[in-house]
């Protein structure tokens, strides 16, 4: 993604893919949320376009049912001027039994910038990664981690309550198998609130953080 004018001079994100926010540092997180920002404004216009990633070609790569998350960067994508393509398992090589890797190298053979993946196995983003030249979104693996969902938790914390640090965050659910809340618990410990979780007590034994 090509950045606004103001964040050229100095890119702090230095990641070819966003796999979690757990290999993240402040700065990079502070860096999204800023770009989010800076782009918010564009569903407000009249005519919802940009050309910021015109003839850049994206591949939605969705093995698990969704629909907030796949609609969110169908719709991002098309804003963003990006030329997308909608993978269904469903109708595809996987329901014959082609593999992940299989799948994502015939992909690669159509020459794709970037692959947004949800898949049910944890660490199938990382697998992905590792074989193919694409950058690689994770829109959430297993158990493991939700990046996005996380980098938009925090950006409406801030929107509504102008700031992130000093704040107290109570994150409650069924923690131990949410991958929003582990990504939520990893960004928050990096962004300086105190937080706390509560949930059953299998998943969770209020767990919580010290002051940022």
């Amino acid at each position: 993604m090509t950045p606004p004018t103001e964040f050229k001079k100095e890119i702090p994100y230095r990641h070819k893919h966003l796999l979690g926010i757990e290999e993240l540092d402040r700065a990079e997180i502070e860096y999204v949320l800023s770009l989010a920002e800076s782009f918010k404004e564009i569903s407000t216009r009249a005519i919802k376009k940009v050309p910021t990633l015109r003839g850049r070609t994206v591949v939605n790569l969705f093995f698990e049912p969704s629909t907030r998350t796949r609609s969110s960067f169908e719709i991002a994508e098309k804003r963003l001027s990006a030329d997308s393509l909608n993978f269904s398992t469903s109708t595809s090589s996987v329901t014959k039994g082609e593999t992940l890797v299989d799948t994502a190298r015939n992909l690669e053979a159509m020459a794709p910038d970037i692959i947004v993946i949800r898949h049910k196995a944890a660490g199938a983003p990382l697998l992905l990664s590792r074989t193919v030249s694409s950058s690689i979104i994770n829109a959430g693996d297993g158990s493991h981690e939700h990046p996005t969902q996380a980098l938009l938790d925090a950006l409406t914390i801030k929107e509504r309550k102008r700031r992130i640090a000093g704040l107290r965050v109570v994150i409650v659910g069924d923690i131990e198998h949410s991958r929003v809340a582990r990504s939520n618990i990893h960004l928050l410990t990096k962004l300086g609130p105190r937080w706390s979780s509560r949930g059953p007590s299998r998943s969770c034994h209020a767990r919580s953080s010290g002051s940022g």
